[in-house]
């Protein structure tokens, strides 16, 4: 069994925000150790076959089911993505307070209960309650955020880059998750990367590995966090869902 030991948390969610966009976003770099990052990895390869589903140069992976009409069926995460991301989340404040909540305090399941796994080789770009919650593994890569114009129309030009390290845990919520597009571009390297052009450039956890400006694409799994509002326990009642 492993032993899920914390690594470099901070004492509440405000130390780690994400200050030149708007106020709700946040950004860990060392979220998860490197041996977990390793376990997870092997757990997403050691998935059955038909769990993956091949889209346009990504391969995708839903957890516990996909939504029918907006809807997933009633059934628990399995433990290997419950822990140790799940309980670790849940124990992160806003705020350095003891009255202060934590990301779902206000959602419906008061937790995570769907969990999105895209792999994304070089090259390839990818009805909740407003909090998502993104794991990066085995590679860094740089999120576009979108904003519309005044003609309707979306700006081809990012208002904002978010610059994701491998292990790290990325925030969005409220109006960040919202009103922005986020996207990844059809690249093979992110280049122009200083603390003028990423905005989470000092919650980095190693700017040096980027001073040159260009982070070189690797394959990268992302794991993202999300609370469906509407569960049916169409799944439970049949029995469609083993434990693991």
């Amino acid at each position: 069994m492993m032993d899920w030991g914390a690594t470099n948390l901070p004492a509440a969610l405000e130390d780690v925000r994400v200050t030149r966009l708007p106020p709700s976003s946040f950004y860990i770099a060392d979220f998860i150790s490197e041996e977990e990052e390793r376990f997870l990895l092997q757990k997403i390869a050691d998935a059955p076959k038909p769990r993956w589903k091949q889209l346009t140069h990504r391969r995708l992976q839903t957890w516990p089911s996909d939504l029918v009409k907006n809807k997933l069926i009633d059934a628990p995460l399995p433990q290997w993505l419950q822990e140790p991301v799940v309980s670790r989340i849940l124990s992160l404040p806003f705020a350095a307070d003891p009255d202060s909540s934590n990301l779902f305090a206000n959602s419906p399941h008061k937790r995570p209960n769907h969990v999105l796994i895209n792999e994304y080789p070089p090259g390839d770009g990818p009805a909740y309650h407003p909090v998502v919650c993104t794991v990066s593994l085995g590679a860094s890569i740089c999120l576009n955020l979108y904003q519309s114009k005044e003609d309707g129309g979306l700006d081809p030009k990012p208002l904002a880059r978010i610059l994701q390290e491998p292990r790290s845990l990325l925030v969005t919520t409220d109006s960040l998750y919202t009103n922005y597009l986020h996207g990844i571009a059809d690249i093979e390297e992110d280049v122009q990367l200083s603390s003028e052009t990423v905005v989470n450039w000092d919650l980095l956890r190693s700017k040096t590995d980027f001073a040159a400006g260009q982070n070189v694409r690797a394959t990268r799994t992302s794991l993202t966090y999300r609370d469906v509002m509407q569960v049916s326990k169409l799944g439970a009642k049949f029995g469609l869902f083993g434990q693991k």
